[in-house]
């Protein structure tokens, strides 16, 4: 047995026995071994994924072993066994059982040549002991059922075990086993080269298909009963997820987005087109990074060793949102600035702008100002009123959570409204709306914008505050949802949400400046001052997709409650409704926590009712109500 004399040494070491305390004392055991490989273990757990190769020669099965919650990597099957031993001991002693999951690749992609007309299905081959053949049906089915692309998994069961260095790891030790090896079909035939995409499907394909098959092992001999096969994933991060989030966080820290596109001259440019007609000039502030200094920063961050799917994937996606940011940066004020918009907020589907003219055909004949005030009949709120009552509602948040540390500013350099940066509240000189819709445009701001990013600072990864990828649609309908909510969604106010669809599809379709306002003016009786607010939205830095995005949010999460969805994942951080699924495994595996502050919204009676009337079904047009005096 070539991996003997480490064997041995293995056995001769003092460290050993305090692994075997560790898990004694359910702690957990995150350890690099004496000649080579580590062991991981966050939890207590009745099975083990074993990885046995020489460091670096099979990457793939190597990235799904470090993938699980509990994991070894040896370079010798010999080294493997006295670690397995020992961990099977207590775990054992524990659980009753315990499970070896062997993962390992096969020396050659054999289906395919270089000269082959078609891509032919891809080798999978599974054995298991005798008690672990349904856990191998369900390891089977898994990878049968998964949306492969490329090449087609084909899952074959063998009679004999594979062995490494002439050990068969599970039947030496008396295990329950089972032990896969697939292709290396990532690798390019007859070189190293890889297909990275392809490696990244194989571990979210294969692991998740070893996670499904161990949670129907420990379901059917009644050692656990876990609420999905994901929760028997990691409780806990490593120390890679906090270097990478952190870096991440630097990047999407160094610059302001929106007020990057906004105009600072907004009243000036006004006064301008009412005396010409012709689209304004804009000013924009001086950008505070360099654009290529800043995208070779962020992709200098290495995910390699995240070690968990999931959040290697939450990550990446990060990174190609930033990366399209900094591109529209780049391109403010120029022709391709609207593309980059396009790709980022996507746009405006047929589904949607059919929405939104309905909602304006249904109050065409409703008297309203056009603006976002709500009545003409309230008093009107100047800045220093909104001021007041936002440090007020702050106050009431700060009650839940000392820390809800909100920077509450008035500013000359923006148009007529608010805007959430970071943990800031930026309320515009200009601003002048209705009273009673201060506190229900207030609940959109600091009730979601700034709660969530609190909740989110909470988590312990920054990327939750800052938001994952696409976030944006799910927080804008969220925080229109929650005007509703407080009582303040007036006609006028829906109205300007419908009109911005309309209007974002114009400049999509290449409307200028002119013709986008005389739509809103002319054709759907927004006052001169409200259209041109309206329009400066969609023509900032050059023309920008994002007004859309209100509607298209508050109707998907309509739906998500009609069918029965849940509010609570949206409060503990910024994240999209693609999301929501991931939200609940990472809650179900103890890596995320209960928001820290719930809206105030929601701990009234009428905020409650309202929202029980949501679930039972409703559109945009249902929302309507009438601002109380």
């Amino acid at each position: 047995m070539s991996g003997a004399p480490v064997a041995n040494a293995y056995a001769d070491n003092g460290w050993l026995d305090e692994i075997i305390s560790c898990l004694e004392e359910a702690k957990s055991v995150r350890r690099d071994l004496p000649g080579g490989g580590r062991l991981h273990i966050d939890r207590p757990l009745p099975f083990i994924c074993v990885h046995i190769a020489e460091d670096g020669a099979e990457p793939v099965a190597r990235d799904i072993a470090q993938a699980n919650a509990s994991y070894l990597i040896a370079p010798h099957a010999a080294a493997a066994l006295v670690v397995i031993d020992a961990v099977a001991g207590a775990m054992r002693e524990r659980f009753g059982s315990f499970v070896v999951f062997d993962i390992g690749e096969l020396t050659q992609d054999r289906f395919l040549t270089k000269d082959a007309p078609f891509l032919p299905p891809f080798e999978i081959a599974i054995w298991s002991s005798d008690d672990m053949v349904q856990a191998a049906e369900c390891f089977s089915a898994a990878i049968s059922h998964s949306e492969a692309r490329f090449r087609t998994p084909k899952v074959e069961r063998v009679r004999t075990p594979p062995s490494r260095d002439d050990v068969a790891l599970g039947r030496v030790l008396h295990l329950s086993t089972m032990a896969v090896r697939f292709a290396p079909v990532y690798r390019q035939v007859g070189t190293q080269d890889i297909f990275p995409e392809l490696r990244e499907q194989l571990v979210a394909m294969l692991f998740d298909a070893g996670l499904r098959a161990m949670a129907s092992f420990v379901e059917s001999e009644k050692i656990l009963q876990p609420k999905t096969h994901r929760a028997l994933g990691r409780k806990a991060f490593v120390d890679a997820v906090t270097r990478v989030d952190r870096s991440i966080d630097e990047v999407a820290s160094a610059f302001d987005f929106l007020l990057a596109v906004t105009p600072i001259n907004a009243e000036a440019a006004y006064e301008t087109f009412k005396a010409s007609g012709e689209r304004p000039a804009f000013l924009y502030r001086p950008l505070t990074l360099q654009i290529e200094a800043a995208k070779r920063k962020l992709y200098s961050i290495s995910f390699d060793h995240l070690e968990d799917p999931v959040l290697y994937q939450l990550y990446r996606e990060k990174q190609q949102e930033l990366d399209l940011q900094l591109s529209l940066l780049a391109s403010r004020q120029k022709p391709r600035f609207i593309e980059f918009g396009r790709a980022l907020y996507g746009p405006v589907e047929p589904s949607l702008l059919n929405e939104a003219r309905i909602i304006l055909a249904h109050l065409a004949d409703i008297e309203v100002d056009g603006g976002d005030d709500g009545s003409k009949d309230g008093a009107i709120a100047d800045s220093g009123y909104v001021e007041s009552r936002a440090l007020e509602m702050v106050s009431a948040y700060q009650e839940q959570l000392n820390d809800f540390d909100v920077s509450v500013e008035l500013r000359d350099d923006l148009p007529s409204g608010l805007m959430v940066s970071g943990n800031r509240l930026l309320i515009s000189r200009a601003t002048l709306m209705d009273k009673r819709r201060v506190d229900p445009l207030l609940s959109h701001e600091v009730g979601v914008h700034l709660l969530t990013y609190f909740n989110g600072s909470a988590q312990g990864l920054r990327l939750f505050r800052t938001g994952l990828a696409g976030y944006e649609g799910m927080q804008e309908g969220l925080a229109v949802f929650a005007e509703y909510l407080s009582g303040g969604m007036t006609p006028a106010r829906l109205r300007l949400i419908a009109a911005r669809v309309v209007g974002c599809a114009s400049m999509l379709d290449g409307a200028t400046f002119s013709q986008t306002y005389s739509t809103m003016k002319d054709k759907y009786g927004f006052s001169s001052p409200a259209a041109f607010n309206l329009v400066l939205r969609l023509y900032r830095g050059g023309g920008l997709a994002k007004d859309a995005i209100y509607l298209r949010g508050l109707l998907a999460l309509l739906d998500h409650l009609r069918a029965g969805g849940a509010l609570e994942p949206f409060w503990m951080g910024k994240i999209a409704a693609s999301h929501f699924t991931v939200m609940q495994e990472l809650a179900e595996r103890g890596l995320l926590r209960l928001p820290a502050v719930r809206p105030l919204f929601l701990e009234t009676e009428h905020g409650r009712s309202r929202l029980a009337v949501a679930k039972a079904g409703m559109r945009p047009i249902d929302m309507i109500q009438e601002l109380e005096t």
